[in-house]
């Protein structure tokens, strides 16, 4: 094991898959020559080349169009978007041609496309570059959505969605990035997380909460405190993977502790956790010792002011509150 970044860990992810497959290449705006926006890809252009890490024009339409179309050739692009919240430029493309190109070919053609990017409120940078679209982009038949919380979850998600045969869309957090986390060494094998799969993140008896993306850290951290001031212990499951989404692992989770409270940086109406819930109340009904509850993202477009936005988006003392209602 290793200490890294979710930065370093995406960049590793992307890195070993250039090396094992010569049909993978980085697509993206800045992604070569200024290392990417944020960074990930830094170090991948003086490696690998103008063939292999490729700048596009400012036009996601354009861009993302040309890699679904090169992923139906063969080739695996991993797209990087500045910000998911520019996908509504390329919604065609995204939706109307990679979810359903399997379907309208009988199956004979293919779209092993990534595209993957911030995801994310909680940076102040206004409305129309803050959406959290996951749970929009998992309501299409034909796309897998994934939404890691660690550095380790990061890299073997990303590896295993490089790989996959159907466009996955990787939403991360700009918030993250800094974020460090033992991740396993290359030397130790080939470390591919199966898209999917849930991951329970903290054990506990009384609540479950059930999160996903950043509010997996602060359900973390709410679990923590709610143990300590309060002796409640608190599970955590972390989904990692929306669509597919691992429905044994949450009716699991509710089996073992009867209470459950869902944390989706989504807005709530249609998102992440509202497919949750109803998914509960169908199959495991009778394992509820009370009524299925939410944080969300307060349904509002996402304010600008710092202080606002911070109680807007969920959080560790309103994961806490909450919590204090249902035990």
């Amino acid at each position: 094991m290793r200490t890294l970044t979710y930065r370093e860990a995406l960049r590793e992810a992307m890195d070993e898959e250039l090396a094992r497959d010569e049909n993978v290449v980085i697509m993206g705006e800045e992604v070569a020559q200024y290392n990417g926006a944020y960074k990930v890809t830094e170090g991948l252009w003086a490696k690998w080349g103008d063939k292999r890490i490729v700048d596009t024009p400012i036009s996601e339409a354009g861009f993302i169009g040309m890699g679904i179309g090169a992923s139906m050739l063969g080739v695996r692009p991993v797209m990087e978007l500045m910000f998911w919240s520019f996908h509504s430029v390329a919604f065609d493309q995204l939706v109307n041609n990679a979810a359903c190109v399997r379907y309208m070919s009988g199956g004979l053609c293919s779209c092993p496309i990534v595209v993957r990017g911030p995801a994310n409120g909680g940076t102040n940078v206004g409305a129309t570059h803050s959406h959290i679209p996951e749970g929009m982009f998992a309501a299409f038949p034909g796309l897998k959505v994934c939404a890691p919380a660690t550095p380790a979850d990061a890299k073997g998600l990303l590896k295993a969605a490089i790989r996959d045969n159907d466009p996955v869309y990787f939403m991360e957090n700009t918030l993250l990035y800094g974020n460090v986390g033992e991740v396993p060494d290359p030397a130790d094998g080939d470390f591919v997380i199966p898209l999917g799969k849930a991951d329970i993140k903290r054990e506990g008896k009384d609540i479950s909460i059930i999160a996903h993306g950043r509010s997996v850290i602060h359900a973390l951290a709410a679990a923590e405190t709610l143990q300590a001031e309060h002796g409640i212990s608190a599970e955590v499951l972390d989904l990692r993977s929306i669509r597919p989404l691992d429905v044994d692992a949450i009716l699991a989770t509710v089996a073992k502790t009867h209470r459950v409270l869902l944390v989706d940086e989504s807005k709530p109406f249609g998102g992440v956790s509202a497919m949750v819930s109803h998914l509960i109340q169908e199959h495991a009904f009778d394992e509820l010792d009370g009524p299925i509850k939410r944080v969300c993202t307060i349904d509002a477009p996402a304010i600008y002011s710092p202080h606002i936005e911070n109680e807007q988006l969920p959080n560790p003392k309103r994961i806490v509150e909450k919590v204090l209602t249902m035990v």
